[in-house]
């Protein structure tokens, strides 16, 4: 049981940075800098980095809840039977 929970702790992890860098990646094809004031390059970047780990924590937070549920639906034929 407690290696369950290294292993699901391992998983989300690397889920929270796989999403947070895909999310960084996805961000650079937008133009930010063109919304924002001139000479505020620092800033940008400070609002990208934000931007991926909210981006990319939310998404992962969906994959995940989404593994757990699938994982549980078993659970609702042992408690019918």
């Amino acid at each position: 049981m407690i290696s369950g929970f290294g292993q699901q702790a391992l998983i989300s992890i690397l889920s929270h940075l796989a999403f947070i860098a895909l999310a960084w990646w996805a961000l650079q094809a937008l133009r930010i800098d063109q919304i924002l004031k001139p000479n505020r390059v620092f800033q940008a970047r400070v609002l990208y980095i934000l931007l991926s780990i909210v981006i990319g924590s939310s998404v992962s937070n969906f994959f995940l809840d989404y593994l757990l549920w699938s994982q549980q639906l078993p659970l609702i034929l042992q408690i019918v039977y």
